[in-house]
């Protein structure tokens, strides 16, 4: 009767730790995830950056007095360049969307810029990686989410605490990003 009394507490016993290697290992492919959805945000913004000198190249013949939203485009990416914490990358990529989505307003304006070959296809590339940034966006932050409620709830929440996992940030707009974009002429 002992017997059989210390192999269902080693078999419970080994359930147990089964059960944390299991927990703490999806921590760690959470983390991981996130990571990876950084990480395509990043290599999509990049791509984005590259595209942009060549569109400020492009509209700077068309709309010489619009310097002023060419120069938004050029400290948006400056700033995103500089940031180094999620926060203020996210600041950075927001405001360069909402530059990029006003000289697509202004460009509106000149007909004969509309219809540049090089325009068309630099919009057309960049409407491309705009869709691409926001799958990579809602692809991290659900990533974020499923890690912080793993982080939560009971029991993972032990586990979690007990090797020190940290909840992460979402990926998220201000209020002045989800304002309608306003073009002076």
């Amino acid at each position: 009767m002992v017997n059989i009394l210390i192999w269902i507490a080693l078999g419970v016993a080994a359930v147990i730790v089964l059960y944390f290697v299991y927990i703490y290992n999806r921590f760690i492919t959470l983390r991981t995830q996130a990571e990876n959805a950084w990480s395509q945000i990043d290599v999509q913004l990049k791509r984005r950056f590259d595209l942009i000198p060549n569109l400020i190249e492009t509209v700077k013949g068309y709309v010489k007095h619009e310097k002023e939203t060419l120069t938004q485009i050029t400290q948006a990416r400056t700033e995103f360049l500089k940031a180094t914490s999620l926060a203020g990358k996210a600041k950075a990529e927001n405001m360069l969307e909402q530059s990029l989505k006003s000289i697509f307003a202004v460009a509106e304006s000149y007909p004969n810029l509309k219809a540049n070959e090089n325009f068309l296809q630099l919009q057309e590339e960049l409407s491309g990686t705009e869709s691409k940034i926001a799958y990579s966006r809602q692809f991290y932050n659900d990533t974020i989410q499923n890690y912080n409620v793993k982080l939560e709830t009971f029991p993972s929440n032990f586990i979690g605490n007990l090797f020190n996992f940290q909840k992460k940030e979402f990926f998220e707009t201000d209020e002045k990003e989800r304002e309608p974009v306003k073009v002076k002429f």
